[in-house]
């Protein structure tokens, strides 16, 4: 039988269905459907892709269809547009409250972060942040509840304050969407006396 992931969100075509579940990648028409977002003045995101059907697809069989070995392509595709960064990055992933870590087994940013320092040899503090707060899902909730509903959840680990003030900090998740988990990490960081404090993810959901 289907995994469940994969008939609640049926691939839109049937090659990729096969190479997703054979945890190999993208057919080559849907590789062109992996828009690359063009970063304005001032912009602190990198994104690998425009978060778009195709990219939607991959996601959801990383993360919720649990196929890991995407970690590596993904992170590539993310390691190629770091090329411009310059200087040292300590790598910190978008963390995960311990109670949906035990429910899902893996932080998916976690994971594409140690993939990504493999790649460029950046250090990458992987509990750099803690979610000590459990919060609910973040779909559906305006700015107003998103803030109220993220305040004081997310903090710098204190064993690793000292690696993280003064530092650069490359922020690393999946999918940005709202913005509003990332914008409270970058706010932990920067009170910890991080020095530039960017976020770099897969995918990108722009409105237009």
């Amino acid at each position: 039988m289907a995994p469940l992931v994969d008939l609640i969100y049926p691939p839109r075509c049937p090659l990729c269905g096969e190479a997703i579940a054979a945890q190999t990648g993208l057919c080559t028409p849907c590789w062109s459907n992996l828009e690359v977002p063009q970063s304005a003045p001032g912009d602190d995101v990198i994104a690998a892709t425009l978060y778009n059907d195709a990219s939607r697809d991959l996601v959801l069989s990383y993360k919720h269809g649990r196929k890991l070995a995407l970690a590596p392509m993904m992170a590539r595709l993310m390691a190629a547009r770091l090329d411009g960064l310059g200087g040292d990055w300590v790598l910190v992933p978008v963390p995960l409250h311990r109670w949906r870590l035990w429910q899902r087994g893996f932080n998916q940013s976690a994971l594409l972060a140690r993939e990504i320092a493999k790649l460029t040899g950046a250090l990458v503090l992987l509990d750099g942040l803690i979610r000590h707060k459990p919060t609910r899902s973040l779909g559906g909730l305006g700015a107003k509840e998103r803030r109220a509903e993220l305040s004081g959840a997310i903090r710098v680990n204190g064993k690793r304050a000292d690696r993280i003030a003064g530092a650069n900090i490359l922020l690393i998740d999946d999918v940005l969407t709202s913005g509003a988990t990332s914008e409270v990490c970058k706010a932990a960081l920067r009170k910890a006396g991080a020095g530039q404090v960017r976020l770099a993810c897969f995918a990108r959901k722009v409105d237009i």
